[in-house]
């Protein structure tokens, strides 16, 4: 039974239908929790939604150990014994936001397994698209572009990554989309938020951003059946210049290697031009994650390495759907994988930036499929100089570094 709380609930909306909320969950408040994840219109919406809600009041979890609710910033008695290679903690992981009912959902919603995709002939035969499945896939890069550039203007000082979470939660299911990290493989989130050492899989919580922090936010939506993936790395605040240097060269492997990309180019062409980038900037290339096929599915063949003299196999094709998504190392190519099962941070604790586009390979060449837009964030390089020749930022907001169509 919710439970009606006068005070504030007027100014949010239904977890369920997104009507103005009446009413809130009385467990919720019990336990502390967002008042947007409790609030609904009525007790028959409730109901309905009851099944999916009550997973919000568990402990949050995540393969095995727990992150502490209480005090946050890694100072939780559960916290592993663990030898942590740079500065970053984890802090407090908030509850898994709900997904109303009319969102289309991928099989692995409630199992947190993608039978469909494990099972798919394209886990080896690379899939080509045509006609409407295209359009389709164009759809959901679109969306998946404006959640990104969302969330970018979210990105500040002082501003936790569990908020850029809920932004692009919020913004995802706005869309009619549905947040493809969500449940997969039983990730407690709906994006990758990774910052300073790691590289990527970074779980959203509740660290405030720090003035000087990178940030990459990865971004992956599923619309009408279709996948699209992309991700950029974004500076908080005043960063140093190794920092700035370490974005600005990881964003330009990902356009060097984009520019290859036509019909007949071998795959494994792409982490030879990745590497010779980054090694003569005195940089390493991460090894153990790579790009991959997209579409129907959010991860299958081509698997695209980035690093040089691998042995991906095969060449582009018109119609082949697939990201590029370098992650590039301020000192050793090598990672280390926290105790949670997803995050990856750097061996040395140095930092990482990231760039990820999805691509359609076409007849002259290939179409970046999540190119930014005029209204996207500024990179911040190319922003205007001021007065006194020093970069200026734009008011109010963190500098974006994202892509750009080549």
């Amino acid at each position: 039974m919710v439970q009606t709380e006068s005070e504030g609930v007027e100014h949010l909306l239904c977890v369920t239908c997104q009507q103005p909320a009446k009413l809130q969950c009385p467990r919720c408040l019990e336990l502390n929790l967002e008042r947007d994840l409790a609030a609904f219109c009525s007790q028959d919406c409730f109901k309905a939604s009851w099944t999916e809600h009550k997973k919000v009041h568990k402990p949050s979890a995540t393969h095995g150990w727990h992150y502490c609710t209480r005090h946050g910033q890694g100072r939780s008695l559960n916290m592993p014994d663990f030898k942590w290679t740079g500065d970053l903690r984890p802090a407090r992981i908030a509850p898994m936001r709900p997904i109303p009912s009319h969102i289309p959902k991928p099989d692995y919603y409630l199992t947190g397994v993608p039978v469909a995709e494990e099972e798919s002939r394209q886990q080896k035969s690379v899939k080509l698209y045509s006609g409407k499945a295209v359009e389709g896939i164009r759809r959901a890069c679109l969306v998946g572009r404006q959640v990104l550039d969302a969330a970018a203007a979210a990105v500040a000082p002082g501003v936790t990554t569990d908020e850029i979470d809920r932004v692009v939660h919020e913004a995802t299911l706005a869309a009619g989309a549905y947040p493809s990290p969500y449940n997969y493989y039983s990730y407690p989130k709906s994006v990758c938020t990774s910052v300073n050492e790691v590289i990527c899989h970074g779980i959203p919580d509740r660290r405030p951003l720090a003035d000087g922090d990178i940030i990459n936010v990865d971004v992956s939506v599923y619309l009408d059946g279709y996948n699209g993936d992309l991700n950029e790395t974004f500076v908080v605040g005043q960063v140093d210049e190794a920092s700035r240097n370490l974005i600005k060269v990881t964003y330009d492997c990902l356009h060097k290697a984009i520019a290859i990309c036509k019909p007949g180019t071998p795959y494994r062409d792409i982490g030879d031009v990745i590497s010779k980038h980054a090694k003569a900037h005195g940089m390493g290339v991460v090894r153990t994650y790579c790009g991959h096929g997209i579409g129907e599915f959010f991860h299958c063949a081509p698997n695209v390495p980035h690093y040089a003299k691998n042995k991906a196999k095969g060449v582009m094709r018109v119609g082949e759907v697939f990201t590029i998504e370098p992650m590039i190392n301020q000192g050793s190519y090598r990672d280390k994988t926290w105790p949670d099962g997803w995050t990856s941070a750097t061996e040395d604790g140095k930092r990482s930036a990231q760039f990820e586009h999805q691509l359609l390979i076409t007849e002259d060449g290939c179409e970046v499929l999540t190119a930014r837009l005029p209204t996207s964030p500024p990179l911040w390089w190319e922003v205007e100089q001021g007065s006194d020749g020093a970069e200026q930022p734009p008011p109010g907001a963190a500098l974006a570094a994202n892509g750009t169509a080549s």
